[in-house]
């Protein structure tokens, strides 16, 4: 089912880890990149981007660092945070696309947690990062199972944008990721 990003939010969890673990530097460059798209999400769809956990502005891109709202709260910790959940109730939230580090570790959790609690969780694997590259695979196949599907930034823009079957939006869309 396609998501509506009317009741999306982008939850990157612990995005100042990106230096350590075992990334290549193929995953670093195709991070990056996803991470630059993450400001349309919020330009053309009005989807909110939330920091969670270990956060430095520095080591994201400066247009991303404009729109991203962040919760110092730890990323063990998200589901306990009230002011998290109000504000997912608050703004009708019920899919959540998920990110950060580290995948086999808090984010992994993150998601099954919000599985649990009614959320369409949606992974996005492009931005998340394993501490052990090796148990990408095994966490990914888990998270399915419980519903948790992977996908990549430009995937949601994408379905996003055939949600609201807007020619425009779609066209801006295709645009900016060719």
């Amino acid at each position: 089912m396609l998501a509506n990003p009317g009741h999306s939010r982008v939850i990157l969890l612990n995005p100042a880890r990106s230096e350590l673990g075992e990334v290549s530097a193929e995953l670093v460059a195709r991070r990056i990149e996803s991470l630059s798209l993450l400001p349309a999400a919020q330009e053309l769809f009005g989807v909110a981007v939330w920091a969670i956990g270990e956060y430095q502005s520095a080591q994201v891109p400066e247009r991303l660092r404009e729109i991203t709202s962040v919760l110092d709260v730890g990323a063990l910790s998200l589901w306990n945070d009230q002011r998290f959940t109000t504000s997912l109730a608050a703004s009708n939230v019920g899919v959540i696309c998920l990110g950060g580090a580290w995948l086999e570790e808090e984010v992994f959790i993150a998601a099954l947690e919000g599985a649990r609690l009614g959320y369409d969780m949606r992974m996005l694997a492009d931005l998340s990062i394993a501490r052990r590259e090796g148990d990408r695979s095994l966490v990914l196949d888990r998270l399915a199972l419980h519903g948790v599907l992977a996908m990549t930034v430009r995937q949601a823009l994408l379905e996003w944008a055939v949600c609201l079957n807007d020619p425009v939006v779609k066209r801006s869309v295709q645009q900016l990721l060719s």
